[in-house]
C-alpha cells in the first residue's frame, strides 16, 4: 500500500473537520462529519491486507506486540503536515479494525468552546476534586486541556497529566506542565497516580477514574491539597456520584460517600448535538458546583435531590441539562426531537420547554 493512501485519509478527515476516522474490512473508509458517519467520496471498500499496511506504518514493535498480546491497542501518533491522531486498533471477525480519532495541535481556548463562564471557577481552587463528565466523543478532554490551559497561563504550578494517551500537547507557560502517557511512562492509571503524590504537583489531571483504587487516590490527592480534574462516562451529575459511589463494595460506600462529599467540588457534564440548520455541534452543559446542602446529600446517599440543588442554584452559576436543552431548543439551536432524546428526565425536560423556566 502506498503510505500516501493512508495519509491522504487523514488529510480528507482533517479538512473536512471530521472527529473519527474508522477502517474496516469489507466497508469503505468512513468518517464522522457533525457526529454522523458517512463514507469517504471515491475509496471503495477495504480489504484485511489494506488495514495491516496501515497497521505496519503507525505501529511500532512494542505496540504490536501489545496488539497480538490484547487484541488491541490505543496510542497517539503524529503525520507531519497534516495533524495528531488518536489510534485503537482492533480484532474483529478475525481481522483488525481501527478507529482513529484527530486531535488538534493546538489547545483550544476556554471562551472558543461555548462552556459556561462559571466553570473559570475550576481554575481559581488551590485544591478539590473537578469532574468532566458525558459520552465519549462528548469534549470532556478537551474541557480538561482548556481549563489546563488556563491555569498554565494564570499560576506558577507544576501540573501534572496522566492520559492513555496524551491527547494535547501543553507548552510550559507560567507553569510547569509534564504529561504522562499509560504504556509509555506508566503502567496504570493508579500507578501513575500514586507516585505522582511524590512528584511535587499542585494540579493533577487524570484522564478517567476507570477503577476503584484509582478513584480512592484521586480523592486522596485531592483531600491533601492538590487540585485533581478527572473525566467519568456518565450524563449529569447526579449519576456521576452514582457511578463513584457504586464503584465499590457495599462495605465500603459510606467510607467513599463521607470522603466524596469532603473533596468533590464541581462536575461539568457536557453533550454535543447536531445544529437545527445542520453546521456542525453545540454544546450542552450541566454546571454544578458543591455546597453545603449537595455534600450532605452526597454524605447520606440522597444523590436523586442534586438536581433540585442545581436548578434553584442559577445564581451561583449552576445550571441544569434539562433546562439548557430546552433553552437550546426553544431557541431553534438545536431541534426538539434531539433535545428530547438527550434529556434524562422528560418530565422536567417538558416543563422547562412549556414554561421557559430557565431563563
Amino acid at each position: 500500500m502506498e503510505l500516501d493512501f493512508f495519509d491522504g485519509m487523514l488529510k480528507m478527515a482533517r479538512d473536512d473537520s471530521a472527529t473519527d476516522l474508522h477502517f474496516c474490512p469489507g466497508s469503505p473508509p468512513l468518517a464522522r462529519v457533525n457526529g454522523k458517519l458517512r463514507p469517504l467520496p471515491d475509496y471503495d471498500a477495504l480489504k484485511p491486507g489494506v488495514i495491516n499496511d496501515i497497521n505496519d506504518s503507525i505501529l511500532d514493535d512494542r505496540r504490536r506486540e501489545l496488539l497480538e498480546r490484547n487484541r488491541v491497542v490505543d496510542f497517539s501518533f503524529s503525520k507531519p503536515g497534516i495533524g495528531r491522531f488518536r489510534a485503537n486498533i482492533y480484532s474483529q471477525r478475525g481481522t483488525y479494525a481501527i478507529a482513529i480519532r484527530t486531535l488538534p495541535f493546538e489547545v483550544p481556548k476556554f471562551e472558543a468552546l461555548g462552556l459556561p463562564e462559571a466553570a473559570l471557577r475550576f481554575t481559581t481552587k488551590p485544591s478539590g476534586l473537578y469532574l468532566a463528565t458525558g459520552v465519549t466523543g462528548s469534549g470532556k478532554s478537551t474541557t480538561l486541556a482548556s481549563l489546563i490551559d488556563v491555569i498554565n497561563e494564570h499560576y506558577d504550578y507544576h501540573i501534572l497529566t496522566i492520559e492513555d494517551p496524551i491527547e494535547y500537547l501543553h507548552r510550559h507557560k507560567k507553569s510547569l506542565i509534564t504529561q504522562r502517557e499509560i504504556g509509555e511512562d506508566a503502567d496504570s492509571f493508579a500507578s501513575a497516580l500514586r507516585s505522582s503524590l511524590r512528584e511535587d504537583p499542585d494540579v493533577i489531571m487524570v484522564g478517567e477514574m476507570r477503577d476503584p483504587e484509582t478513584i480512592i487516590i484521586a480523592m486522596t490527592a485531592a483531600e491533601t491539597g492538590h487540585l485533581v480534574f478527572s473525566t467519568l462516562h456518565t450524563v449529569g451529575a447526579a449519576k456521576s456520584v452514582d457511578r463513584i459511589i457504586d464503584a465499590f463494595e457495599a462495605n465500603q460506600r459510606e467510607q467513599i460517600r463521607n470522603q466524596l462529599a469532603t473533596v468533590l467540588d464541581g462536575i461539568i457534564s457536557q453533550q454535543l448535538i447536531p445544529r437545527a440548520d445542520g453546521t456542525g455541534m453545540a454544546l450542552a452543559t450541566e454546571l454544578m458546583f458543591t455546597n453545603s446542602a449537595i455534600r450532605n446529600m452526597v454524605r447520606e446517599g440522597k444523590h436523586y435531590q442534586i438536581n433540585s440543588v442545581i436548578q434553584t442554584g442559577k445564581e451561583s452559576g449552576m445550571a441544569l441539562m434539562e433546562a439548557e436543552l430546552a433553552k437550546m431548543a426553544n431557541y431553534g439551536v438545536i431541534t426538539f426531537e434531539e433535545a428530547e432524546t438527550r434529556a434524562q428526565d422528560q418530565q422536567a425536560f417538558q416543563q422547562f420547554v412549556r414554561m421557559r423556566a430557565y431563563t
